[in-house]
């Protein structure tokens, strides 16, 4: 007698908030929820480079729940590596991917031209994960699917992407087959975020996967344009430089709104606001190709364009450091690990008229983790960089929702699932939001480690191995 098989793997987010890659498997087909870079701590950067633990060209399909580069960002190295199969996802995820995956194998390619430049490699020679052609030739793999549409990835797999928040074209996925179902969270949206609609609640299915990111934490009950505008009016009547490593997609929209708003009602200085992010440029345009997906009008999309300058060169952006303040500038990337905010922390971090506002989370191992962390010095392009700026963390622009907001995402389920893994947070933050599962749902939970394997396909209370 032939038994059904349908298992998953935990092959990322596990004990950190990257590298976002799940494996379903059939007895004919695997697809891989997600395909996203480990960031932040070395150890977990070097997965990147070891081989794909399983064979690349024995994947049939990859489907997305959303473009940041923590759940797509390795797509392009699978490719290269061997993967034939499709990519699945939204719309708009595809668009962000466009833009999020050439700048990534952009940058990959800079940094390894630097260490070769400097000598600051170990390898001879540096060369990047993968390259911008990579990104690029990945995308023709691409297919999109509309939110609450069924489709068939592999001919025994039936999916479905759920509106989740977040950002642009974000989806919860819930995969169906052998007769049971599992849903996907990706990253949970927030319920009052200005900038994109709530979460959907999920479909009724044997398993959740949830995302922990916030697990342990509350963002505080405040008005997110309140909290910037007080962290903002002493630097900048001060003369002080506002440095904003902002998140490319989403987060940098929302601060932009924000600022705008907030000058329009004087409630800070009527200041030079730069916008010193390409990709975060690209973005922005978006949001007039997608209406339906966020919360902002045309009108409030025009204000914002005609209150942020734009920097377009390099050469505009080294004239940015040889500018005094008052000003503020949003830069990429939002955890400082790489892009054009570092060279503004090179110029502006030395000075305590200044400040570094961070606006999202900042996962452990990265410069704003450690800039959050209270360190004195931060290393840049093979330099100790003195901080002497403040630093202040925006807790209300985070896109995540909170613990209590998870814990009501998986309250809204119509029915009880057998299991809810927790997965893409910190080991602290994790164990936190399995404990609340378990205390206030009574729901079974658990928090998989890094390569564990579910049967799917058994009945009953999961178990890893």
């Amino acid at each position: 007698m032939e038994f059904p098989m349908f298992q998953l793997t935990f092959l990322g987010a596990n004990a950190t908030v990257t590298g976002s890659r799940y494996l379903l498997e059939t007895g004919r087909s695997r697809v891989l929820v997600d395909c996203g870079l480990f960031q932040g701590y070395k150890p977990l950067r070097l997965r990147n480079w070891a081989p794909f633990p399983v064979a690349p060209e024995s994947i049939d399909a990859i489907v997305l729940t959303h473009a940041h580069l923590d759940h797509s960002g390795y797509i392009p190295r699978l490719v290269r590596s061997g993967f034939r199969g499709s990519v699945w996802c939204t719309p708009a995820t595809r668009s962000l991917c466009r833009i999020l995956l050439a700048d990534s194998g952009r940058l990959l390619e800079e940094e390894a031209e630097y260490a070769n430049r400097k000598g600051t490699s170990k390898h001879h020679p540096a060369l990047p994960l993968y390259s911008e052609a990579d990104a690029i030739a990945c995308l023709k793999r691409f297919r999109t699917v509309d939110f609450d549409e069924s489709f068939e990835p592999v001919p025994d797999m039936r999916v479905r992407f759920r509106r989740q928040g977040h950002i642009l074209g974000a989806a919860a996925v819930t995969a169906e087959a052998e007769g049971r179902r599992i849903v996907f969270s990706g990253d949970v949206g927030r319920y009052g975020d200005p900038l994109m609609p709530p979460p959907t609640a999920p479909d009724d299915a044997d398993w959740i996967v949830v995302e922990s990111t916030y697990g342990n934490r509350r963002h505080p009950a405040v008005d997110a344009g309140g909290e910037l505008a007080s962290a903002l009016r002493p630097v900048l009547e001060r003369g002080g430089v506002a440095i904003v490593p902002a998140f490319a997609v989403g987060r940098a929209q929302l601060l932009l709104h924000l600022l705008t708003q907030l000058q329009a009602e004087r409630r800070i200085p009527d200041v030079p606001i730069y916008l010193n992010s390409p990709m975060a440029t690209d973005v922005s345009a978006l949001y007039a190709d997608y209406p339906d997906g966020h919360r902002l009008t045309r009108t409030q999309l025009d204000a914002m364009a005609r209150n942020t300058r734009v920097v377009n060169s390099v050469e505009e952006s080294k004239a940015l450091n040889r500018r005094k303040g008052p000003m503020v500038i949003v830069s990429a990337s939002g955890m400082a690990t790489g892009g054009r905010v570092l060279h503004h922390l090179v110029a502006f971090a030395g000075d305590p008229r200044n400040a570094i506002l961070l606006s999202g989370f900042q996962a452990g191992g990265t410069r704003g983790a450690r800039l959050v962390a209270g360190d004195k010095t931060i290393r840049i392009f093979g330099q100790d960089i003195a901080v002497k700026a403040d630093v202040i963390q925006l807790e209300s622009a985070s896109a995540h929702a909170d613990a209590d907001e998870l814990v009501h995402w998986l309250r809204s389920a119509r029915r009880t699932p057998e299991t809810v893994f927790i997965t893409h947070g910190e080991p602290e933050a994790a164990e936190a939001l399995r404990t609340r599962v378990e205390r206030e749902l009574h729901w079974h939970a658990q928090a998989p480690e890094y390569r564990d394997t579910v049967d799917l396909a058994a009945t009953g209370m999961s178990a890893v191995a």
